[in-house]
């Protein structure tokens, strides 16, 4: 399972509509690495400024790599964290998370960051099985 939730979010969800907040606080005690690293990223923005901000370094293991690979692979959670911290996600090659500020003025750095050819020339030979 994906996330750890408890009995009364899942009763929520089974009455109708879920509180974005309730959900994004279950993501945060589920996915701990990946509400790390993306809550840290976060911060390096606003601090550094810039068109983004970026992780280069893997996991430390495949139970932190499954984290971020369920959170940016689900829409719902990538889109509930994106609203939280009002940035924009982007993944490559299932370590390498960045956040975009909304604002358009890096639209252009977001299409070179997530384009085929940024894709292709991220690749090495030690990430062949990640």
């Amino acid at each position: 399972m994906s996330l750890d939730v408890s009995p009364a979010l899942l009763d929520q969800a089974e009455r109708g509509e879920v509180d974005e907040a309730a959900f994004v606080d279950c993501v945060r005690t589920s996915l701990p690495y990946a509400w790390e690293m993306i809550s840290s990223l976060v911060a390096q923005l606003k601090v550094d400024g810039g068109e983004f901000a970026d992780n280069q370094t893997p996991p430390p293991d495949e139970k932190a790599r499954g984290q971020l690979l369920r959170a940016l692979a689900s829409d719902a959670i990538r889109g509930a964290l994106q609203r939280h911290f009002g940035v924009r996600l982007a993944f490559q090659n299932c370590h390498r998370v960045a956040v975009f500020p909304l604002d358009s003025s890096v639209d252009e750095r977001l299409a070179r960051f997530t384009s085929v050819r940024a894709q292709l020339l991220n690749q090495s030979p030690e990430l062949r099985d990640c």
